[in-house]
């Protein structure tokens, strides 16, 4: 045994300084330490001088930095630059743009979760409560989505005024311009609320607000363009649009076909440089109604007029409504939801120079500015659409069953309604926390890039679902369109979204990973700046300090993933209190795994693995559920830790944690070389594959939340428009629930001595008078039982329609304009 021991000692050395990642000179003294002991304690002298010598031969040549760099790092250096895949100018700008935040921590193998706990609870201010207070509780009040989207096809002029007086366009505009000024998470806050009542009219305000003029003009704009422009789309005299989108050109918008050539031409009567343009785009949000199109193209210059570059690539301009050439088409119909979208050409429309956006100087750097605005607009507008969406469907979902009986019991008791309403509430509870993370980060200065498409991504797929789950719970009622309908429209838009800046199958398998991979992790990114460095002896210097940080990363992400996979990530230091500690624990094993098998794809796949999309699709869900889970425990501790949220908590954590397992043994699985495949398979499941997907008892304890009134069930629905009124039926389902509650013990009563009576068939009204006489209920509870009836057939009764009130108005006109197809 004790010629064991020296070996033993050395291992020790190396995990607990893979562990702990200490340095390599403190590595060897704690090797040098332990052999020293086992030395004294009589290990084997023969063992104990051979673990000596390995140590030193592997030690010496690491730890002299010449010769280290000479023996070591020259000739990986010259392998590297060879097997270095090659970027295009707009993938190095992709991964340039933006910046990196938490999911640097994720992608590190060792989070710092002091780095996310601290981090301020994002609040609204005074002033940016009394507007959603205010004028959005006003404007939700107004909308009518049945008139919106069946009868009108558009928002009422009432409510188009309203949301040009109060500035609604305007909430990224500084004040200085005249807008409001407004934090991320307020304007996060606000089409939150609104998309509780209308997609159309969410969309609405959202597109102003998102990619497009504005935010584009407050980045980059001149001094003259904002001064000019920003005031006036702040008040809604200019209505705009951002053309992106071309026929041929759709999630690949580097390779649109539109283009603009640098000549002389005539623009408000006097001679001046310019582009002359040629375009067609489609898609368009709010082009049919817009004043103000910004455009992308790409920019020839021939002539040299501009500069001796003949292709200046991707330029964004401002083309005026009304400018001769340009076509604002007839509009598109997507999906019954009819907020104004459509088609716009153009051909030979000039424009002068004044008119790029940010003038001269950003010619050509289209891209970039467009890359650096769109992950702020993923990071709002489609998430907090969704969450808005969902978080409406989840608590009126919960009153709709616990109102809604069927066999004498409410629906929601059934254990099939239940599964579908513990998805409602788990999912709604992740992406709300999601959600709220982005926006946050866009608060603190931050432009994430990788955070915003997990966001879109996720945020769209679960609203999808939570759609799919209320429109199975609500059957007939969620599929019969009409004023009493809350549910149908939003079913119906669910698709819409995720198809937005970028379809979702792309966002995963492309983008997620792809750009996570380089940009988030912590030597890859460097290493390759170092490899390209022109000055030699500073590119060895980096080369060699990255490649050799990035060895030891990967040692101690596979003894971390080995020891947490063997220990079931219970043993480790962690923040959080006695219930969430386990989860981060189990986070730190995750982060690792990724670490180590994002390392091992790219070390041996290298440049082919940009075309593994289904890998990288994987890796992606991993990360991405990483970031996930940490939204919602920082959320959780945002909230005060409350107890009653746990269920929530537990749920969504439970299924995220699955997922994360799942996908990694996808990757494993199908790892395309098989040997690294079964050596990873041993590092990351050592005890095999042990997350569980949520259990039925924690599905019933979330359902349950839906269910009945409580403070974790109106934390879920803050935010949201509720308030009962006549163009809220479901405000008025969900008002219903605690009156629903308290008769529900009389309403037992009442029917157990009913069923033992012997009263011959009777109407409703009339077997409560008999119950009264009977002396079964009392005078106030039959009113309670009348009440409870009155509320039950406002949340189950649907419309229905004379055939001729759903004939197409244009069957009428004396002649029927054609449809051109886009």
């Amino acid at each position: 045994m004790s010629i064991l021991l020296p070996f033993l000692a050395l291992l020790i050395a190396v995990g607990i300084a893979a562990y702990h990642r200490f340095s390599l000179a403190v590595f060897v003294a704690l090797a040098a330490s332990l052999l020293v002991v086992v030395g004294l304690a009589g290990g084997n002298f023969t063992a104990t001088v051979v673990c000596a010598a390995i140590l030193a031969l592997f030690a010496l040549p690491l730890l002299i930095t010449p010769l280290r760099q000479r023996l070591i790092t020259t000739p990986l250096l010259s392998f590297y630059t060879k097997i270095l895949p090659p970027l295009s100018d707009t993938e190095r700008v992709a991964l340039e743009a933006g910046t990196v935040g938490f999911e640097g921590e994720l992608f590190s193998g060792r989070p710092q979760w002091d780095v996310l706990l601290s981090q301020p609870k994002p609040v609204l201010t005074a002033e940016e409560q009394a507007f959603i207070d205010g004028p959005v509780e006003e404007v939700c009040k107004m909308t009518n989505d049945w008139e919106t989207t069946h009868v009108r096809a558009d928002l009422a002029p009432e409510i188009w005024e309203f949301v040009k007086k109060h500035k609604f366009f305007g909430m990224i505009i500084a004040k200085e311009y005249g807008g409001l000024g407004f934090s991320a998470y307020a304007h996060s806050r606000v089409i939150m609320k609104l998309a509780s009542v209308s997609a159309t009219l969410s969309s609405t305000v959202g597109v102003p607000n998102s990619l497009g003029p504005g935010e584009l003009l407050a980045h980059y704009g001149t001094d003259e363009q904002k001064s000019y422009y920003l005031p006036r789309l702040a008040d809604g005299r200019e209505i705009p649009c951002f053309g992106l989108t071309g026929p041929t050109a759709g999630s690949d918008a580097t390779s649109i076909p539109d283009y603009g050539i640098v000549t002389m031409g005539d623009w408000n009567g006097a001679r001046v440089l310019g582009v002359r343009l040629n375009f067609e785009k489609r898609y368009i949000t709010l082009a049919p109604v817009a004043t103000i199109i910004g455009l992308a193209f790409r920019l020839y210059d021939p002539d040299g007029l501009l500069s001796d570059k003949k292709d200046r690539g991707i330029t964004l301009a401002l083309v005026p409504r009304g400018t001769p050439g340009m076509d604002i088409g007839r509009r598109h119909f997507p999906l019954n939801c009819v907020f104004q979208n459509g088609p716009i050409h153009g051909k030979d429309v000039f424009l002068p120079l004044s008119q790029m956006i940010g003038g001269e100087d950003y010619v050509g750097h289209g891209w970039r500015m467009l890359v650096e605005c769109l992950s702020i607009g993923r990071s709002i507008t489609l998430p907090s659409t969704s969450s808005g969406a969902s978080k409406l469907a989840a608590v009126v979902t919960g009153a709709y069953s616990r109102i809604r009986k069927q066999f004498g019991l409410s629906i929601g008791r059934f254990e099939g309604v239940e599964e579908a309403l513990a998805r409602i509430a788990g999912n709604t509870y992740a992406m709300t926390a999601l959600s709220q993370a982005t926006a946050a980060a866009v608060d603190r200065g931050e432009k994430p890039a990788v955070p915003s498409a997990i966001a879109k991504y996720h945020c769209t797929e679960m609203a999808r679902e939570v759609a799919r789950d209320a429109m199975d719970i609500h059957g007939g009622k969620g599929v019969i369109l009409g004023p009493k309908n809350y549910l149908g429209r939003g079913w119906q838009a669910a698709p819409i979204s995720i198809t937005v800046e970028g379809a979702n199958i792309m966002t995963r398998s492309l983008m997620i990973f792809g750009q996570g991979a380089i940009r988030c992790h912590p030597w890859v990114l460097k290493e390759m700046q170092a490899a390209q460095n022109p000055d030699p002896v500073a590119r060895l210097r980096d080369f060699d300090t990255n490649l050799f940080g990035h060895i030891g990363f990967a040692i101690s992400n596979a003894v971390r993933s080995w020891f947490f996979g063997l220990t079931a990530s219970k043993i480790g230091a962690a923040p959080g209190d006695a219930y969430t500690k386990r989860y981060y624990r189990k986070l730190n094993r995750y982060s690792a795994n990724l670490a180590l098998l994002a390392d091992t794809s790219m070390l041996l796949l290298g440049g082919k693995l940009k075309f593994k999309e289904k890998l990288s699709g994987r890796l992606g869900d991993v990360l991405s559920q990483l970031y996930l889970t940490s939204a919602m425990l920082k959320r959780y501790q945002d909230d005060g830790c409350p107890a009653t949220e746990q269920p929530l908590l537990a749920w969504a954590f439970h299924d995220a944690a699955h997922k994360i397992e799942l996908a990694m043994s996808g990757v494993l699985r199908n790892f395309p070389i098989r040997p690294a495949a079964w050596l990873l398979w041993m590092l990351v499941f050592p005890i095999g594959r042990r997350a569980q997907a949520p259990s039925d008892r924690l599905g019933r304890r979330a359902a349950a939340l839906l269910m009945s009134p409580s403070d974790a069930r109106d934390r879920l629905a803050d935010g949201v428009f509720l308030t009962p009124c006549e163009n809220n039926p479901a405000g008025r389902i969900n008002a219903a629930l605690p009156k629903v509650i308290l008769a529900e013990p009389v309403e037992r009563k009442f029917l157990k001595a009913l069923k033992n009576s012997d009263i011959e068939a009777l109407t409703f009204p009339e077997q409560l008078l008999e119950g009264v006489r009977e002396g079964w209920i009392t005078a106030e509870e039959k009113a309670q039982l009348e009440e409870l009836r009155e509320l039950t057939w406002d949340a189950i009764t649907v419309d229905d329609f004379d055939s001729a009130d759903l004939e197409s108005a244009s069957l009428h006109r004396p002649q029927s304009v054609q449809h051109r197809a886009a």
